[in-house]
Formats: structure tokens, C-alpha cells, sequence
């Protein structure tokens, strides 16, 4: 799985139908409205790099507003989820001991 960021920055005009237009791409895994330079941050995961260039270039570029766009493939990806489980790796999670209530 190849992951890439896609930036992009839209039409005024177009920002509020963009969000869900993005996220029916196939190939986007997530969209999001920022901040900045940019107006919206796509998050693709295909199955290789030709499939990116398919995604940005043709899927993207298809959709009004998207004045234009800057990608980043990713070399790794890294998220918490992915690190705690490399750590936990042959350890098991040991019960807490039950307090015992003293015989009187």
C-alpha cells in the first residue's frame, strides 16, 4: 500500500461542495478542510505509485474548483496505533489483582 498527502487549493465558489467530492474519490481515504495555504488535505492509499498518479491526475483534476494541487508521497507512515502495537509486540496485558476483602 502506497500512502500520499494530496494539498489543495480550491475555488472559493467551490469550497463547500469540495469536502464531499473529495471524499468520494476511490483512492481517498480521507479529506479534510484546513487551514493556511491550502484549503483542503487528502489522504490517498492505493495499491502502488501509478495508481497515484491516476488518483491525482485524472480523478482530481475532473472535479470543479481545484485550482491546484501539491503531492507528497510517503515514504513511512507512522501513527500511534501503528507504534503501540510494534511495542506490544510478545507482551501480554497482565490482569490487575483483585483486592481481597480480610477474614475477620
Amino acid at each position: 500500500m502506497v500512502t500520499a498527502i494530496v494539498l489543495m487549493e480550491a475555488e472559493r465558489s467551490a469550497i463547500a461542495r469540495l469536502g464531499p467530492a473529495l471524499a468520494d474519490v476511490p483512492g481517498v481515504a480521507e479529506a479534510y478542510s484546513v487551514t493556511g495555504e491550502f484549503d483542503f488535505v487528502a489522504i490517498l492509499r492505493v495499491k502502488d505509485h501509478e495508481e497515484i498518479a491516476e488518483v491525482v491526475t485524472t480523478r482530481l483534476s475532473q472535479i470543479p474548483g481545484i485550482v491546484r494541487t501539491r503531492t507528497h508521497v510517503a515514504f513511512k507512515v507512522y501513527s500511534k496505533h501503528d507504534l503501540e502495537a510494534m511495542f506490544s509486540v510478545g507482551f501480554e496485558e497482565v490482569p490487575t489483582p483483585t483486592p481481597q476483602r480480610g477474614r475477620g
